[in-house]
């Protein structure tokens, strides 16, 4: 488990103080996570060794499988999977979080000010992970690692969990979340320029962002009005934005999409050869992942867990349509430069890109 991250303290002496990175104070946020989590489901020890086991190895042989269908990766070190409980994942997501957003450069703030400003950022941040850390499967963050050099985590209780809801076999489920998250550790070691594109795209939308809120208060009643009539509840974040955020924005919600809808595909296109239940498996948790009570959908909609399903649709369907029209030597022409991701509209649209990267 990597240490707990810790941001320096900023110098009062220093003009640039506050300016760089989010003023989160990210190792309070990861024991506030830890303290407000709620323990996982109950195992013998026998049932949590063999979960564990069966992940810790699913890294590796997933991703075997994940190459054989996309054709990428051919020569790197096939890796284990690090299997982590829900604390440790928050832990681990809050390192990787400011190491991705240490760049940014935001207006400035007085130090005594940050310093309140982070404490209550870091809480409110830990509040948000604990409510994730309860759902997530498994994560592979480009930036993780005692090196930085990336990291597959898979969250050992909230698979067993989700096992358990499903009425799924333990073998298959695992070996299918494994695909999934190997599939993303494949995108950002097998394409070169991935993970620093990924890492600008975010540090430049943070530091877009405006340096009073006048005008995210002058554009707040037609926002509100807009998301109404879209029920979208990616509406109010995204209109909130001025435009050279939301241009900022756009490609990195056209960037994640596509590395999540590819995942999805490629998870479900290894087969049942590989995973005999996959049709079972799929169904059932397509189903879980639009179900909940209504508390449970209000704070998938406040935290954009909902826009987050979406995105596996969008880049699913995406991916499908173009590995149907060329081959899936033919889609692995997104991966050739950032110029080659397709746009929010190519997403919707395939053909669309077909026509401006595959003539």
């Amino acid at each position: 488990m990597p240490p707990e991250p810790a941001l320096p303290p900023p110098d009062e002496h220093d003009e640039d103080a506050g300016q760089r990175g989010l003023p989160v104070d990210w190792s309070l946020a990861a024991r506030t996570a830890a303290r407000l989590m709620q323990p996982g489901p109950v195992v013998s020890r026998a049932e949590a060794r063999r979960t564990v086991e069966l992940l810790r190895d699913g890294g590796a042989t997933a991703e075997g499988h994940v190459r054989e269908v996309t054709g990428l990766g051919a020569g790197l070190p096939l890796l284990p999977a690090d299997v982590v409980d829900r604390p440790a994942w928050a832990v681990a997501a809050t390192s990787g979080m400011a190491a991705l957003t240490s760049g940014a450069k935001l207006p400035t703030v007085p130090a005594a000010a940050r310093k309140f400003t982070s404490t209550t950022a870091g809480l409110q941040a830990g509040a948000v992970l604990s409510y994730l850390g309860s759902r997530v499967l498994g994560q592979y963050d480009p930036f993780g690692g005692a090196d930085g050099a990336g990291k597959l985590l898979l969250v050992a209780p909230n698979v067993v969990a989700a096992q358990q809801a499903l009425d799924v076999s333990l073998d298959d489920f695992t070996l299918w979340v494994c695909l999934h998250e190997a599939t993303h550790r494949l995108q950002f070691t097998a394409v070169p320029w991935l993970r620093d594109y990924f890492a600008s795209q975010v540090t430049e939308f943070l530091s877009a962002t405006e340096s009073t809120t006048m005008g995210i208060l002058e554009r707040l009643p037609g926002v509100i009005s807009q998301a109404r009539e879209t029920r979208d509840s990616m509406g109010l974040i995204e209109l909130l934005q001025g435009p050279e955020q939301r241009a900022y924005l756009d490609r990195l919600l056209a960037l994640t999409t596509l590395l999540e809808g590819h995942a999805d595909h490629v998870m479900d296109a290894v087969g049942p050869a590989v995973v005999p239940s996959v049709a079972t498996i799929r169904s059932r948790f397509t189903a879980r992942r639009r179900g909940g009570g209504l508390l449970d959908r209000i704070l998938r909609s406040l935290l954009g867990v909902e826009a987050k399903v979406r995105q596996y649709a969008v880049g699913a369907a995406f991916t499908r349509h173009v590995v149907g029209a060329v081959g899936m030597d033919g889609f692995n022409a997104v991966w050739t430069s950032p110029e080659t991701v397709p746009t929010r509209p190519e997403l919707a649209d395939p053909d669309l890109w077909l026509r401006r990267v595959a003539g």
